[in-house]
């Protein structure tokens, strides 16, 4: 049974509406990432959330300051002024380390709460999240454990085979040396000893 289509509206519940910006947010970053490769496209995509923290994506061989670049000269729009353009990219600059401090941050907070630390300030949605993501972990960590042995299993054959063909080869370079030895033997003869004369018996 489907989904009910969802009203799209503002949703006023504080912790839903942060699980849906999270889910969302990595689907449409999924997207974006799909499209690149898929059509081979340059995307560009820059989200920010109601807590100001910026998320985004730019597609391989390309970053945003070209997209923008590209977008002012395809469109018309002038985003900035020539003069300003040194000032821009000090600010992008800081802008850029701002961003990767709070998300260094973001990142060290959920590790802590992957741990089971610090989780007292996590509301219901956010702990199923977490179990979630940590059931599915187990599961991936399962699945390549029991592959481990079978890896193992099929070495093992080959280095037996291997082994089994190598112990061939030598075998036949011993025949093969031990036959040209018999051959460059140097002849032996065998001296019979003398048998009396039976007839001088009779």
């Amino acid at each position: 049974m489907g989904r009910g289509k969802i009203e799209i509206k503002r949703i006023e519940n504080t912790s839903n509406r942060q699980v849906t910006y999270s889910k969302r947010k990595n689907g449409i970053i999924k997207k974006a990432k799909e499209i690149t490769v898929l059509c081979d496209a340059n995307v560009s995509l820059v989200i920010y959330g109601s807590s100001g923290k910026m998320y985004e994506y730019c597609s391989p061989k390309t970053n945003l300051i070209d997209m923008l670049d590209r977008y002012q000269r395809l469109s018309g729009n002038k985003l900035w002024d020539a003069k300003h353009e040194a000032g821009f990219s000090l600010f992008n600059l800081q802008n850029e380390i701002d961003r990767i401090k709070k998300e260094n941050e973001s990142m060290q907070i959920e590790l802590r709460h992957l741990k089971g630390e610090d989780i007292t300030s996590l509301n219901y949605e956010e702990l199923i999240g977490y179990e979630d993501a940590l059931e599915n972990g187990l599961t991936n960590i399962r699945e390549k454990k029991d592959e481990i042995p079978k890896i193992m299993r099929k070495r093992e054959q080959v280095l037996e085979e291997e082994n089994k063909h190598l112990m061939y080869m030598v075998q036949q370079t011993e025949m093969a040396a031990m036959g040209d030895y018999q051959q460059h033997e140097p002849f032996s003869f065998r001296v019979q000893p003398m048998q009396p004369n039976l007839h001088e018996r009779m």
